[in-house]
């Protein structure tokens, strides 16, 4: 009864343990101020969901702590004092009626020697008057005899005496004092696991509740809405460049150019090449809508 009293307490400890690092968890991650971002995506406001049940799951454990140790523990606390006043008083019993049924049999193994010796002093005169060829019987002898007789009786009184005490020693005093208290003990064990079982089923309805609430939050989430929302907030307002032009650098090779082409050519080709700023590293926070968003993300 005390190990099952100690095993509950721990849980109990272990369960308000468990709760207040969840708890201290959530509170963690939630935003420590309101943001508005917080409040734009859905996946933001889906975590902050999970959050909140979650600090709401921690409450049931909290409950579950409380039901165990104010229920369950301290109504064992007191059955087992109780039942250690109980047990001392069946020790008390117990030793009393092993003193009764050793005294019962050492006046039955009193009774079984008397009744032998007197009938071996009975043997004895009835030898001594055959071996005299008396056909009258002493007065020695009757007495003798006589004397084994009640001894007999009183052996064979003793024998039963110890026989009915034998019996209700073993089956009926000591399943009382002993096996009943037992039985009680163990039957309140067993009512005390049942009870921390329906304890924890109680709360399982509403922490059901809590996870059903985090399943809802996760599917509300939007990816395509959220992808959205963060290029419409950080979008450039620069239209996406055109398609690059093929420069066919072959075309120097079938004909020959003076050196004066060639240059005008290297001149439109850098000047072309001005073209394309949206690419140019100096020129990066002036980058089109797409390219700025995603790397804004």
């Amino acid at each position: 009864m005390e190990r099952y009293t100690k095993f509950l307490k721990e849980r109990a400890e272990i369960e308000l343990s468990y709760a207040k690092q969840i708890r201290n968890l959530s509170k963690k991650y939630h935003p420590k101020r309101s943001r508005e971002e917080d409040s734009r995506y859905t996946w933001c406001v889906a975590f902050a969901a999970t959050l909140q049940q979650l600090n709401e799951l921690s409450a049931q454990r909290e409950e579950l702590a409380e039901s165990l140790n104010s229920q369950i523990v301290s109504e064992l606390s007191r059955y087992t004092q109780e039942l250690k006043a109980e047990r001392k008083t069946h020790f008390q019993d117990g030793r009393r009626a092993q003193q009764h049924i050793e005294s019962s049999w050492k006046q039955l193994e009193s009774s079984k020697r008397r009744f032998e010796r007197d009938c071996k002093e009975a043997e004895r005169a009835q030898q001594a008057s055959d071996r005299m060829d008396l056909d009258n019987k002493t007065d020695g002898e009757k007495q003798k005899q006589q004397a084994a007789e009640e001894s007999r009786s009183f052996y064979l009184s003793s024998l039963s005496r110890f026989n009915q005490d034998q019996q209700q020693h073993y089956h009926s005093l000591v399943p009382v004092i002993y096996q009943d208290m037992e039985e009680r003990r163990i039957e309140r064990v067993g009512d005390a696991m049942r009870a921390s079982a329906e304890a924890e089923r109680k709360v399982l309805p509403e922490a059901g509740r809590c996870l059903d609430a985090m399943m809802d939050a996760a599917q509300s989430i939007q990816p395509r809405k959220d992808t959205r929302q963060v290029v419409e907030l950080f979008k450039s307002g620069f239209d996406p460049p055109g398609d690059v032009d093929f420069e066919d650098y072959s075309a120097t090779m079938r004909r020959s150019i003076s050196e004066s082409s060639y240059l005008d050519n290297r001149t439109e080709g850098r000047r072309h090449s001005r073209k394309l700023w949206p690419f140019i590293r100096k020129n990066k926070t002036s980058s089109w809508t797409e390219t700025s968003s995603w790397t804004k993300t």
